[in-house]
C-alpha cells in the first residue's frame, strides 16, 4: 500500500507495479501556526517537508489556489529534525502531518489544520492509500493476488466497524504505542473502498502532478498500462457490505 500519487509517480518512472485497489481516503493533515489560516497564507511562509510525497502534496495544494510553489513556498528540508519538531519550536509555519502527528498535536493544543484530506474537498473526493502489486506477480498468481486483496479489504471493513476495538488489538500486539490516537484516527478516516472509483483518483493525482511538472505520462496512459481492477470488482460483488 502506498498514497496514490507515490504510486503514479513511480509508474511514470517505470516501475513493473499493477494498481489493484483503493483502500481508503484522509491521514494526511496540514497543520499551520496561528498566522496561516488558509492555504493561500502560505505565500512568503515556511513549510517543512520530510519526504517526497510531504512536498509532492503541499505543492499540489498550493497550486490549486493559485501559488507557484517554487517561488512562494520557502520549503524547509531538515534531515536530522522531524518537521514536527521544527513547527513546536516556532521555527517553521506549516508542514504535512500524518497519524498519529495530527492527534498528538490536537491533544496538546499546538497549531490548527488548515487541510484535512479525509474531509476537505478534492482530497476527500480520491483515495489516498492504494493497493498495488508486483506486475509479474499479478500476471502469474491471479489466485494469490485476490485473496491479498480480499484480506486487505476485509481488514479495512473491520477498522471501519470496530475501531476502537482494532486499535486495542494493535497495542496488545505490540503495534502501537498509543491505543487512543489509533482509534481516533480510524474513526476519523474514510475506509468506504467500494464508494469510490479507484481508476478517477488515479487519473486526478496524475493531472496534478503533470501540471506541476512532477510526471510526463498522461493519465490514459498510466491507467491503460499499470491498472487491473478485475480483482476489485469481483470483491465488490462477493464482500457486500
Amino acid at each position: 500500500m502506498n498514497y496514490a500519487s507515490n504510486f503514479v509517480r513511480v509508474l511514470d518512472a517505470g516501475e513493473p507495479i499493477t494498481l489493484l485497489s483503493g483502500v481508503m481516503v484522509g491521514c494526511f493533515e496540514l497543520f499551520a501556526n496561528e498566522g496561516t489560516r488558509t492555504i493561500t497564507d502560505l505565500k512568503g511562509k515556511s513549510v517543512g517537508v520530510q519526504a517526497l510525497e510531504s512536498h509532492e502534496l503541499v505543492t499540489l495544494m498550493a497550486a490549486l489556489v493559485g501559488l507557484d510553489p517554487a517561488k512562494d513556498i520557502h520549503w524547509i528540508t531538515e534531515p536530522k529534525v522531524k518537521p514536527i519538531e521544527l513547527f513546536e519550536q516556532g521555527k517553521i509555519d506549516a508542514f504535512l502531518a500524518f497519524p498519529p502527528e495530527p492527534q498528538d498535536l490536537r491533544t496538546r493544543h499546538i497549531g490548527h489544520v488548515i487541510v484535512n484530506t479525509a474531509v476537505d474537498r478534492p482530497w476527500s473526493q480520491y483515495f489516498c492509500c492504494m493497493l498495488a502489486g508486483n506486475r509479474e506477480f499479478v500476471a502469474r498468481y491471479r489466485v494469490a493476488t485476490k485473496r491479498v486483496v480480499r484480506a486487505i479489504l476485509t481488514a479495512t471493513d473491520l477498522c471501519a466497524a470496530d475501531p476502537a476495538g482494532i486499535a486495542r488489538r494493535l497495542a496488545n500486539g505490540g503495534r502501537i504505542a498509543r491505543p487512543d490516537y489509533a482509534a481516533q484516527t480510524l474513526a476519523d478516516n474514510n475506509y468506504k473502498w467500494r464508494d469510490f472509483d479507484p481508476e478517477d483518483t488515479i487519473r486526478w493525482y496524475a493531472l496534478r502532478l503533470r501540471e506541476a511538472g512532477f510526471i510526463k505520462s498522461t493519465p490514459q496512459k498510466i491507467i491503460a498500462e499499470n491498472t487491473d481492477w478485475r480483482f476489485l470488482n469481483e470483491l465488490k460483488r462477493e464482500l457486500k457490505a
